[in-house]
């Protein structure tokens, strides 16, 4: 199959890559089909694109890579939409809201996108946790300490 992609133009992709949102994406009820593209060499930043809408792309990451204390637990009725049997087919990603200078963006954990990887099934997850917000600092600020001596 082939779309055009707001990020990468055309690109041929298999009906295999698909990942399904059962539920969509919140705010996006009519788009339920994306495919997942690197936006970089490393891949550590991806693109989340629309099958059918070429304006709708979202930027995500694996937090993480950024955020190490980032944790959470997957409610059941989440565990059981996405047929997860095992957590080595989870990927849990954030939509990120790319800031410039790039070092400003922003990091979406209280909503993550979690998907069965074995299945291609995904959802946004709302998260009901008070030290995850919508736009959390990707890159954290290093506190340095002066030694005396």
């Amino acid at each position: 199959m082939k779309i055009i992609t707001k990020y990468h133009g055309e690109r041929e992709f298999e009906e295999k890559e698909i990942i399904i949102f059962p539920q969509a994406i919140p705010g996006f009820p009519d788009e339920k089909k994306f495919i997942v593209l690197s936006l970089d060499e490393e891949g550590e930043f991806l693109v989340l694109q629309s099958v059918s809408n070429t304006q709708l792309a979202f930027i995500m990451t694996n937090p993480f890579n950024f955020i190490k204390e980032y944790d959470f637990t997957l409610e059941n009725h989440v565990v059981e939409l996405l047929e997860i049997e095992s957590d080595k087919n989870v990927l849990i990603f954030t939509i990120l809201t790319v800031k410039d200078p790039f070092d400003k963006t922003t990091a979406n954990l209280q909503a993550p996108i979690v998907i069965n990887s074995k299945k291609n099934i995904a959802k946004q997850v709302i998260l009901n946790h008070q030290d995850y917000h919508t736009k959390h600092l990707l890159f954290q600020k290093v506190k340095s300490s002066r030694v005396k001596g």
